[in-house]
């Protein structure tokens, strides 16, 4: 093998290590004969097993905590019934699997057939070569959700050092998709819950007394769930944590209740030590400010529960807010910074910011152990949750609200230095994710 075949491999498996470093473990299915198993061995991951052409895929079906990737090299490119193939596979995944398909370029069909002629590639010549609208639309007939598309590749060659700076760069080059010779295409099994998982619903609360009350009245759409409401008070100067304690009490006997206190500060704290204390299947976060209606968080749940994505996010965006909700300054900040991380992320995001998310708890240790790699760097709490979910490929769907003018108390929100702050973790996302493939 040539050193500049092994640095292709390596630089595909190192787009692929975002991932499978943070899974239980990666199945290279339907093996090719000229499959040198390379890729596979270059992989980071806690386990890794090979299946060949012939031998049948391993049932999945009842993962519900773990997550395993199902590495496909190379296979679309020489099968000429992707459609089926997906039908099969999906019958034996959870939908906490994820397919990882290494696609050939389709403007690259040239350069492969000719590299197979003149001797440069092994193998069969590759005969089937998809765009990204023939991938979707395969992806729809076979119940898959693509949630994730990287071309890596740019420059397949070591030159002297110099192949590492121009693959890592060429990301932030407008059109370099079109360049890279390997699309790494991540594919969510759309399957739905079985059963109605439990849900935790974590409230951060700072001078927030009026709306403690409706905070738990107003959450009565979801009496049907199995639910926990966990209250972290953070430092009020009004009476918001005996209030807690008092509707706490009063409440007793129709929901379960914790309450908690801050020791450290900021929003990111409070939800780390929600989450730290919930004990349901899912978790999700509901601001105390009731600018997103308590009443509408069934519909984040029922979202997630009828498979329609692993990472449930609100969108305060599409709606006409009501009132003075939002100033105008603050709409185009939120704006920005959503078209900038779908930017560095890949993922389409209408709202970066909103408060509320709901996702699994499994799926939230994964984050944790991500943040530990990556670095703490967001006060607010939302990119740490974000980032991780594209990456990890968890399938990030958007839930429209029409956000509400606050009934009681005042925004804990500083216009020009949270913006400053929040412009600092858009480049630091640009820097160690689009930039330095985290």
């Amino acid at each position: 093998m040539h050193d500049w075949q092994r640095y292709q491999r390596w630089l595909v498996a190192r787009e692929i290590s975002t991932l499978t470093r943070y899974y239980d473990r990666v199945i290279q299915w339907k093996t090719l004969p000229h499959d040198d198993g390379l890729l596979l061995e270059l992989l980071d991951s806690k386990q890794k097993r090979s299946l060949g052409t012939t031998e049948p895929m391993i049932d999945l079906r009842s993962e519900r905590n773990e997550r395993t990737a199902v590495l496909l090299n190379g296979v679309f490119n020489h099968d000429t019934d992707i459609e089926r193939l997906l039908k099969a596979l999906h019958g034996h995944l959870s939908r906490t699997s994820r397919v990882i398909a290494v696609v050939y370029n389709p403007y690259y069909r040239w350069l492969y057939q000719a590299a197979n002629q003149i001797g440069l590639r092994g193998g069969e010549t590759p005969n089937t070569f998809l765009t990204r609208e023939a991938l979707a639309n395969l992806a729809r007939l076979t119940d898959f959700d693509i949630v994730r598309v990287r071309p890596v590749v740019h420059f397949p060659f070591q030159a002297l050092g110099a192949g590492n700076p121009l693959n890592r760069a060429a990301p932030l080059v407008p059109g370099s998709s079109a360049v890279g010779a390997v699309w790494v295409v991540v594919l969510r099994p759309i399957i739905q819950e079985a059963r109605r998982p439990s849900l935790s619903v974590v409230i951060p609360a700072r001078n927030e007394r009026g709306n403690i009350e409706p905070a738990v009245t107003r959450l009565r759409s979801l009496r049907e769930t199995e639910l926990e409401i966990i209250f972290v008070e953070g430092h009020s100067s009004d009476e918001t944590w005996p209030e807690i304690e008092r509707v706490k009490a009063k409440y007793s006997a129709e929901f379960n209740i914790k309450a908690l206190r801050q020791e450290g500060r900021g929003k990111v704290d409070a939800v780390r030590k929600g989450f730290g204390h919930a004990s349901s299947e899912l978790f999700t976060i509901l601001d105390a400010d009731l600018t997103m209606p308590p009443e509408l968080l069934h519909r984040f749940y029922d979202a997630y529960c009828r498979g329609l994505g692993d990472f449930i996010n609100g969108s305060r965006l599409t709606y006409p807010m009501e009132g003075d909700a939002m100033r105008f300054l603050n709409r185009l900040g939120n704006t920005f910074f959503a078209k900038a991380l779908g930017r560095t992320l890949d993922t389409p995001l209408s709202d970066s910011l909103c408060g509320t998310k709901l996702l699994a708890a499994h799926d939230y240790a994964r984050i944790e152990r991500w943040r530990e790699d990556f670095g703490d760097f967001d006060p607010f709490g939302d990119f740490e949750l974000l980032f991780p979910a594209a990456i990890l490929g968890l399938g990030i769907i958007d839930i429209p609200i029409r956000y509400r003018a606050r009934a009681y108390g005042a925004t804990n929100i500083h216009r020009f230095r949270h913006g400053a702050q929040l412009l600092k973790m858009t480049g630091v996302g640009l820097s160690r994710i689009k930039v330095g493939q985290c």
